[in-house]
C-alpha cells in the first residue's frame, strides 16, 4: 500500500545527515529539530503554533484535555473512521455522539449535526476522511451558533486546503479551536515511528497544550496541572523536518496517480471514484472507491494472489465496534455509514507509484471484472 523505503532512498542523504547531528549532540529528546520542525510546520499552515506530541490519539486527548471536557460531556464526531477519533472520547470519560456522514465526501454530514446536540453538547469532531476537508464553514457556523467547540481531525488531510464562500483559504486543521495530527509513517506527512501535533491560533490554548504534553510544567519541576508524558522525539522530528520539504510534491505525485486511476475506472459502472467536494483540495492520503455490485472479498483475494495489495477503511463503523456497545448504538443507527463499510476499498496510493505499477493494478481490476460480470 506504500512504499517508504523508495522514498526513504530519495532523501537518504539528508535524512543521514540529521541523525549523525543528533548522534553526536545526544539531544534525543526536546532538541533543536523538535523546534525547528514546530516553526517550519506552523509556517507552511499559516498558523501561529503547532505543538508537536507523541502521537496522533494523544493530539486528540490533549485537546479535548486542554478544552477542559468533563465527564458526561458530549461530543459530536463521525461514525466512519478510526477508532482513535471516539477512543479518546470514552476515555476521558466524555460521551461519543456520533452524527452519520455524506455518502460522496465520507466525512460528517453537517444538516444532521444540530439534531444531535443537547445540552450536554460541547464540542464537534469533524474528521477529514481519506485526504479531504469536512464541510468546515458550515461546520463553524454551526459550532458558533451553540458555543461549542471545533476539534479538527487532520491525520489524514495535512495540506488540503479549504474555500470558503468568502474567497478565502485555510489549511486543512487550521480552521476549528485546535487542528489535530499524525505522523505515522504512512501519512502523506510520515516519520519512522509514531509522532502528532497539535495546530491553533489561541495563544492562551497553545501555553495550555505545551504544558500538558510536558507532565503540565511550565516551569522544569513545577507542575501547574495534571498532563501527560507526550512528546515527539527529536529523531522524528529530524526526518519530518525533511520531508515537510517536500510534502507539497509528495500530495502532486498523490493526486497524480489518483487522477490515473479515475481515467482507467471513469467507465466501469461498479466502480465508484472518489468525490472531491468543490470546497476544498484532495491530498489522497487513500484512494477509496465504492464498489457497487462486485464481489469486494473476491476482487481482494484476485488482487492478492496477482501481487496487489487492497485495504478496506473501515470495516465495521464505530457505533457497531465491541468497544462501543456499552452505548446502546444498534445496526441501522447510521445506515450511510454501515452501507459504506460494506462498499469501499482503497487500493494503492502513494509518492512512489509509477505507470507501470499502476496500469498493472488498473488492467488486474478490469479483468476481473470482465470476468465476472
Amino acid at each position: 500500500m506504500v512504499d517508504l523505503y523508495g522514498q526513504y532512498l530519495k532523501i537518504k542523504d539528508e535524512i543521514d545527515r540529521e541523525f549523525a547531528k543528533i548522534f553526536q549532540n545526544t539531544s534525543f529528546i526536546n532538541g533543536p529539530q523538535v523546534h525547528e520542525f514546530s516553526f517550519n510546520l506552523a509556517e507552511y499552515l499559516g498558523a501561529r503554533h503547532v505543538i508537536p506530541c507523541a502521537n496522533g490519539t494523544d493530539a486528540l486527548q490533549i485537546a479535548m484535555m486542554a478544552l477542559d471536557l468533563k465527564p458526561g460531556d458530549e461530543v459530536i464526531t463521525s461514525p466512519f473512521t478510526f477508532i482513535a477519533t471516539a477512543e479518546v472520547v470514552s476515555l476521558l470519560h466524555l460521551k461519543p455522539v456520533f452524527v452519520d456522514v455524506e455518502e460522496n465526501t465520507f466525512n460528517l454530514n453537517p444538516e444532521l449535526i444540530e439534531k444531535a446536540i443537547t445540552p450536554k453538547t460541547k464540542a464537534i469532531v469533524p474528521v477529514h476522511l481519506f485526504g479531504q476537508c469536512a464541510d468546515m464553514e458550515s461546520i463553524m457556523k454551526i459550532a458558533e451558533r451553540y458555543n461549542l467547540f471545533v476539534i479538527e481531525d487532520n491525520a489524514q488531510a495535512l495540506g488540503a486546503d479549504y474555500f470558503f464562500s468568502d474567497g478565502s483559504i485555510k489549511e486543512a486543521g487550521t480552521i476549528g479551536h485546535i487542528g489535530c495530527t499524525s505522523f505515522f509513517p504512512s501519512k502523506n506527512l510520515g516519520g519512522y515511528g509514531d509522532g502528532g501535533a497539535l495546530f491553533t491560533d489561541d495563544d492562551a490554548l497553545a501555553e495550555k497544550i505545551s504544558m500538558i504534553v510536558n507532565h503540565g510544567m511550565k516551569v522544569r519541576y513545577y507542575h501547574d496541572m495534571v498532563g501527560i508524558n507526550s512528546r515527539l522525539d527529536t529523531l522524528q522530528a529530524a526526518i519530518l523536518k525533511v520531508k515537510l520539504k517536500y510534502l507539497d510534491e509528495y500530495i502532486a505525485a498523490r493526486q497524480k496517480a489518483a487522477d490515473f486511476y479515475n481515467k482507467a475506472f471513469e467507465h466501469l459502472e461498479c466502480i465508484v471514484t472518489p468525490y472531491i467536494a468543490p470546497y476544498t483540495t484532495h491530498v489522497f492520503h487513500q484512494y477509496t472507491v465504492k464498489l457497487k455490485n462486485c464481489d469486494r472479498t473476491a476482487l481482494i483475494d484476485y488482487l492478492k494472489i496477482n501481487g496487489i495489495p487492497a485495504m478496506i477503511y473501515y470495516p465495521v463503523p464505530l457505533h457497531l465496534q465491541r468497544a462501543f456497545l456499552p452505548y446502546g448504538f444498534k445496526e441501522g443507527d447510521f445506515s450511510v455509514s454501515e452501507k459504506l463499510c460494506q462498499e469501499v476499498i482503497s487500493l494503492p496510493m502513494h509518492t512512489e507509484l509509477d505507470e507501470e505499477q499502476m496500469n498493472y493494478i488498473c488492467e488486474k481490476i478490469k479483468l476481473f471484472i470482465d470476468k465476472s460480470y
